[in-house]
């Protein structure tokens, strides 16, 4: 049986950041195993190889984290769980370890630019609540907004091409299909100019939507972590006044002049074939997404509740077709014995991150090494 010192307080500091229950916790670090490991089977003065390897896979910290005596640091600059006491959405273990994992490239980041002549300051104003978010929107525009682009991806790549000309940190992360858990957010955003987004590969307009929003937190220099609900924005539940403005905001900022297009629609009903032209039409010019429109006109009055539910259905039964299409065509292939041409997706990467790291190298900060395992991670 093989163990080792190890410093209890680094473990015990991991659990409060990430906000895990004493049973919670032996419940992951006992996964698979027949009987559950007790307290006591952890927190002693020395400690299994195999129990810190199963500690590691709940925080991904290297073992050698755990070994070292210096005391760990928590503080509010370290982490957003030790700045923000509750969350939009309620977070699972995988969503915490992303979280995590982009506040510590950040304080790399930020750690590289006061080493290397670097500046990555915030560069657009704070505004505020009382502020009209359609105005601050058509204002914004003027400096984020970039070239139109018809396909969604490249407009994507197009925005955080935008936001880096502003000092705004954009990032994405892609998760394997294979993976047990996978996050339950959509984006978030840590102070001061950090945007992190996760892919997707289905629906990039709404990705585009969730950027956008996560500019309104920027903008309002207020940190969050949540999941889009469309349904929730529509019906106005769990709405408080940021995320209100937030979502006002991205809606009027990807919508430009088209917001008076839809504004001036008439009532959604099947007298008018529910204006499914008008809005795919509108859709496809703003690379707003349907859903997103639809819960637009949901609060401003123009389309029922139910006229809603029943356009949400079919759209997502229309896509789940889709979907399903394509996992029986890669079925029939494989059976074929026709090997798969798809790749894993790769984030799309900041120009403003990619500079950041060759500055660093140029100045002596980092070595080619560590250049290449960076932009290529």
């Amino acid at each position: 049986m093989n163990t080792t010192p190890y410093n209890i307080a680094r473990i015990e500091q991991l659990i409060r950041q990430f906000r895990l229950e004493k049973d919670e916790f032996l419940g992951l670090v006992s996964e698979g195993l027949k009987n559950k490991l007790e307290w006591e089977d952890i927190f002693n003065s020395e400690i299994q190889i195999n129990h810190l390897k199963r500690i590691d896979k709940i925080f991904s910290k290297g073992l050698s984290y755990y070994l070292d005596s210096s005391p760990p640091i928590q503080s509010q600059e370290s982490s957003i769980f030790y700045r923000k006491e509750k969350f939009g959405t309620d977070l699972n273990l995988a969503s915490k370890k992303i979280v995590n994992q982009f506040e510590e490239l950040k304080l790399s980041l930020s750690g590289l630019a006061k080493m290397s002549d670097l500046k990555m300051d915030r560069a657009l104003p704070i505004f505020t609540t009382n502020q009209d978010a359609q105005t601050v929107a058509k204002e914004i525009r003027k400096t984020l907004f970039p070239k139109f682009r018809k396909d969604s991806k490249k407009f994507l790549e197009g925005l955080i091409n935008k936001f880096a000309e502003a000092n705004i940190l954009v990032f994405e992360f892609v998760e394997h299909p294979s993976l047990n858990q996978k996050s339950n957010i959509d984006g978030f955003y840590l102070q001061p100019n950090v945007i992190v987004l996760r892919r997707n590969q289905d629906y990039f307009k709404r990705e585009i939507f969730t950027l956008a929003h996560e500019l309104g937190h920027y903008l309002l220099n207020q940190e969050e972590v949540e999941s889009m609900d469309y349904d929730h924005l529509a019906l106005g539940l769990n709405t408080s006044k940021i995320e209100t403005w937030c979502n006002n905001f991205a809606f009027a900022f990807l919508a430009g002049n088209d917001l008076d297009a839809l504004d001036n629609l008439p009532e959604i009903g099947k007298s008018n074939d529910y204006s499914f032209d008008e809005i795919k039409t509108i859709s496809d010019k703003t690379h707003l997404s349907f859903t997103a429109i639809l819960t637009y006109l949901v609060k401003k009055g123009k389309m029922s509740g139910a006229i809603y539910g029943r356009m949400r259905k079919d759209q997502e039964d229309t896509i789940q077709a889709k979907k399903d299409a394509e996992k029986k065509k890669r079925e029939l292939e494989k059976e074929m014995g026709k090997k798969p041409m798809a790749s894993q997706a790769k984030p799309i990467q900041s120009p403003l991150f990619v500079s950041a790291v060759q500055t660093a190298f140029f100045d002596g900060v980092i070595n080619e090494y560590e250049l290449c395992k960076t932009l290529l991670s």
